[in-house]
């Protein structure tokens, strides 16, 4: 079975699914223009990446952190909501300014919300789908649902106020939770 192109772009936004989330509870505290093109960016290329890795390393880096991938994600997912957590409930003064568009935050939410691409380009090498494609596909998918996540989460603190940073955190440490039931 050759992949098509409507099958590589529902690929393509069940993967994003993630980012899409990430994206949001981010966009709730840190949504300048240059954070939403740094994190769409990223996001969008880590996505575009991790199919060609996985393409090329095959099925035995795939079978080595197979067991661990989820856990990965957890806990970097995990960690970066219980810190976003406890920012949202210190006082103005108190806070200190926190950019999670830069920085090894950037690189962990980056691999945390791609890292199941990998084994979706070990898949794809299997059923004769055009890499390059179906990478690219995944990689501007993913950039879109990145900003209108960070644009929703933007609406939705601008709409509800403060509480909104406490919403976000939460919602990162259940996708983080999620991660592990799949």
């Amino acid at each position: 079975m050759e992949l098509t192109l409507p099958y590589i772009f529902m690929i393509a936004v069940a993967l994003g699914v993630d980012a899409f989330s990430v994206a949001v509870s981010v966009g709730v505290t840190s949504c300048r223009p240059d954070q939403v093109c740094r994190m769409s960016g990223s996001f969008g290329f880590f996505q575009f990446i991790m199919p060609v890795i996985g393409w090329f390393l095959g099925k035995g880096l795939i079978q080595v952190i197979g067991c661990c991938r989820g856990w990965i994600a957890f806990l970097i997912l995990l960690i970066i909501g219980i810190n976003m957590l406890k920012e949202s409930f210190k006082k103005e003064e108190e806070k200190v300014e926190c950019d999670r568009t830069i920085g090894w935050t950037l690189l962990g939410l980056s691999v945390a919300t791609s890292i199941d691409a990998l084994g979706v380009g070990v898949s794809m090498g299997t059923v004769g789908a055009d890499l390059w494609l179906a990478a690219v596909v995944i990689g501007i998918v993913a950039a879109v649902m990145t900003l209108s996540g960070m644009l929703l989460g933007k609406k939705l603190s601008e709409t509800f106020g403060k509480r909104m940073e406490t919403v976000a955190a939460i919602v990162l440490i259940l996708l983080s939770f999620k991660i592990l039931t799949f």
